[in-house]
């Protein structure tokens, strides 16, 4: 006795392999599929035939899948352009002044001042801002008295410094008796760009390599 044909296409994908939406992930599984139907149809009790809903379903899938990859690679392609436009613009920035998180201070030898800042995290009775040497020693002290919350210029008499020399600074600020938080901020200058992943590199003169969202501010 020949033994009943079943009316459902995907039972063996459903048992034994990945479901059919997992297995259309490669180019092929489309055809796969097609070929599974056909073979089914041709081949399904008369007295019995598939399920048109289960087969409109699970066709449907198939193309939601297969839409699904090729979506995913013109996102990729987009991404790629978009990194290869961005080092483009990019390449206008070298030259450029930035700020950066860092607590170098920037001399410039032709007015004699210095040049930082600092952002600071809520408003302030007092602060102060310490100048120091390669050797670590407080070489000036700046009394800025209050100061409003965010982002602060630090502009220093430089005209006694040594400009051969590098200069550090740190900020130090209360309100009352409570000290704040401050984030001591540097100037740079983008030396090179370059891509790195889906990002932004940029090559600074004293930060060496920097992602590109972590830059402040460009002067």
């Amino acid at each position: 006795m020949t033994s009943a044909i079943t009316n459902d296409p995907f039972a063996s994908v459903r048992t034994s392999g990945p479901s059919a939406v997992d297995a259309s992930a490669d180019p092929g599984s489309a055809d796969r599929f097609l070929k599974l139907l056909v073979t089914q149809m041709q081949n399904q009790d008369p007295l019995n035939p598939m399920d048109n809903a289960q087969i409109t379903s699970q066709m449907a899938q198939i193309n939601t899948v297969a839409g699904i990859g090729t979506l995913n690679t013109s996102v990729q392609g987009l991404g790629t352009q978009f990194v290869q436009m961005q080092a483009l613009q990019g390449a206008a920035l070298v030259g450029r002044e930035l700020t950066l998180q860092g607590n170098r201070m920037a001399i410039d030898a032709s007015t004699g001042r210095g040049r930082a800042g600092f952002d600071l995290a809520a408003p302030a009775d007092a602060v102060k801002v310490e100048v120091m040497n390669a050797a670590g020693r407080v070489v000036d002290t700046l009394n800025l008295g209050p100061m409003k919350d965010g982002r602060q210029d630090i502009d220093w008499n430089a005209s006694n410094a040594t400009p051969a020399q590098e200069y550090r600074f740190r900020v130090t600020a209360t309100a009352g008796a409570q000290a704040l938080e401050t984030t001591p901020l540097m100037r740079d200058q983008v030396q090179a760009v370059r891509t790195s992943g889906n990002g932004l590199v940029l090559n600074t003169l004293f930060n060496g390599d920097v992602a590109y969202g972590d830059v402040k501010a460009f002067n």
